[in-house]
């Protein structure tokens, strides 16, 4: 079995978690996370690590600094715990990490995911055992929840027998959270009404975990069916009925471990990608990526920063910006932080002349539109934009690629190549190339 660790809080549940994994033999180590939001928070420490030093028990704790995001401090603090937590567990090369969640956590987790209006993926609460990559940090680790199936009463009564000491988290009480909103004031009501909930909420949620299994094998079924390179082939999306639409949408976000979108942001952007016409330009943010859509293909392409040197060719309203000069003095590369990478220059057997080259005074830019290329004396000399639509390159792409000039004419567009009017073969010619720092490529 590989070596697991304890998530000890020094609260009840992970308290006769440590003692129940000592007394199976598991041999476990102790890992604490110091939030600093309590002014108690440096006794917890102390007192986790004289129960885990009682027991011969290794203890290790984290100190993070919980920051209020979008979602509020709960959220907060679980993530930078988790984070904490698998750090710890790569440090002292453990496999498995043991929370102490039980019945009424589950119970709480359900109920409060039926508030939010969730669908079946939040209605199935906690698996016993699963891998929380996102939360961890790494996919080697695994967390189980061996304490799933008890009930809170069950380990009081445990710790009572067993004279387990534990301390109580003041903000537990605080009713602002709705996690103890339902702890304290609804599922009281929950059990005087309908003794034996817990379990019948339990079994619930196993049943629609089950029902999310077998959306998670359709949505990977139909995501292999529509799967293009690395975008989904429309043409084969539509033949699908919405809800499997949707759930297609829903299973590659998570397969890309992105946020899973509200059901009104998943709804908008069906009704973009499918409704709009062919050519149009489609564009739905996410708050991790864009959504795009070119050649009736969808594709997920990172969120990337603005460039100091880009400009938008179709808007006659802006201020031009200079084009940046340079010379050429035989380097094999020089860097343009402003346009996003790095012009490399190639010896090679067809390219330019490097005495010419060396001569010239150049300048890197975007396209301003107009620009006008010939790759090859056979072929004919067309613009920038039917180039890139010949070469399949998306337009979203196209605004990061820059060109290099010589006076007024054009040399170089990466992505497509040199312009063959000043081009000739021969040996030790230089050849230009193109290397973005943060290659805008879908999927």
């Amino acid at each position: 079995m590989p070596p697991v660790a304890v998530a000890l809080s020094g609260g009840l549940d992970s308290m006769v978690l440590l003692h129940l994994a000592h007394a199976q033999g598991l041999q476990p180590h102790a890992f604490h996370v110091h939030h600093g939001l309590s002014p108690n928070a440096d006794a917890w420490r102390d007192h986790c690590a004289a129960a885990a030093g009682e027991l011969g028990i290794p203890f290790d704790w984290r100190a993070v600094v919980v920051a209020k995001g979008k979602s509020g401090i709960e959220a907060a603090a679980r993530k930078q715990r988790y984070a904490a937590l698998g750090e710890m567990c790569r440090a002292h090369g453990i496999g498995v990490l043991l929370t102490a969640h039980h019945l009424d956590d589950q119970v709480e987790t359900v109920l409060l995911q039926l508030l939010r209006g969730s669908g079946p993926a939040g209605l199935s609460g906690m698996d016993s055992a699963n891998r929380a990559p996102g939360l961890l940090g790494d996919e080697r680790l695994a967390m189980a929840r061996p304490l799933l199936g008890a009930a809170r009463a069950d380990l009081e009564q445990f710790a009572r027998e067993q004279c387990i000491a534990w301390v109580e988290d003041e903000s537990n009480t605080d009713p602002r959270y709705a996690r103890n909103a339902l702890r304290h004031q609804v599922m009281p009501a929950l059990a005087a009404a309908f003794p034996g909930y817990q379990q019948r909420i339990a079994r619930s949620s196993a049943h629609t975990r089950a029902a999310q299994r077998l959306l998670d094998e359709l949505g990977e079924q139909d995501l292999q069916a529509c799967l293009a390179a690395d975008g989904l082939d429309l043409v084969r999306v539509r033949r699908l009925s919405r809800d499997r639409i949707d759930n297609l949408l829903r299973h590659w976000f998570a397969v890309r471990r992105l946020a899973m979108p509200s059901t009104a942001w998943l709804a908008q952007m069906v009704a973009q990608i499918l409704a709009a016409r062919e050519d149009a330009q489609v564009l739905v943010e996410h708050p991790d990526v864009d959504v795009r859509r070119h050649r009736d293909r969808l594709y997920l392409v990172p969120r990337l920063p603005e460039l100091a040197g880009m400009r938008d060719p179709d808007d006659a309203g802006i201020i031009d910006k200079h084009a940046q000069p340079f010379r050429w003095n035989g380097e094999a590369s020089i860097a343009f932080p402003a346009y996003g990478g790095v012009l490399h220059f190639d010896v090679a057997e067809r390219g330019f002349d490097p005495a010419w080259l060396r001569g010239q005074g150049l300048e890197i830019d975007f396209r301003k539109g107009g620009e006008r290329l010939r790759l090859a004396h056979n072929r004919p000399t067309r613009s920038l934009k039917m180039h890139y639509q010949a070469s399949g390159i998306p337009a979203w792409e196209r605004g990061r690629l820059p060109i290099v000039n010589a006076g007024f004419d054009l040399l170089f567009a990466a992505g497509l190549g040199m312009d063959c009017r000043h081009v000739s073969e021969g040996p030790r010619r230089v050849a230009l190339r193109w290397e973005s720092a943060t290659a805008a490529i879908p999927g």
